[in-house]
């Protein structure tokens, strides 16, 4: 798994975006562009914002349980996976704001570093590793660079 927080892949990763254009379609799915830039920023606001609520202690023990090893392993998403409803963007967004919102994002987390992410609070999973964030936070954002063909 690339490691998100080195510089280089941060700026492999926003050459990838600004790729993108307001009439880029998806491979797969039915996210339009715009809805893919604002889905790629909630793990980033999950992170660094209060935007969205924590999850009751049943849902944050079945999402720790059942849904963490599979977002935050190194094993690729499969194609056309239910997201979660904190994830679903519906209606057209501005895909110049999504888009300068999502390398806003990345530029904070190679700013903050791996180190900022040690043991740091996830709202859905508790505490976890640098190593945990990378994965989620990169492995999710190359899916849908991919699913957008870039």
């Amino acid at each position: 798994m690339k490691n998100i927080f080195d510089p280089e892949i941060k700026e492999e990763l926003i050459q990838r975006i600004n790729k993108l254009s307001p009439e880029t379609q998806p491979l797969w799915g039915k996210m339009s562009v715009d809805q893919m830039l604002a889905h790629c920023c909630v793990p980033y606001e999950m992170a660094f914002t209060d935007k969205h609520p924590k999850p009751n202690a049943i849902l944050r023990f079945l999402l720790k349980s059942f849904v963490k090893n599979g977002v935050v392993n190194e094993k690729p998403y499969k194609k056309n996976l239910r997201t979660a409803p904190a994830f679903i963007i519906s209606g057209d967004r501005n895909f110049d704001e999504e888009k300068a919102r999502l390398i806003a994002f990345l530029n904070q987390s190679v700013d903050l570093g791996k180190a900022h992410f040690e043991g740091k609070e996830s709202i859905s999973f508790g505490p976890m590793t640098s190593e945990e964030w990378n994965n989620q936070f990169y492995k999710h954002l190359d899916h849908h660079l991919t699913q957008f063909g870039v």
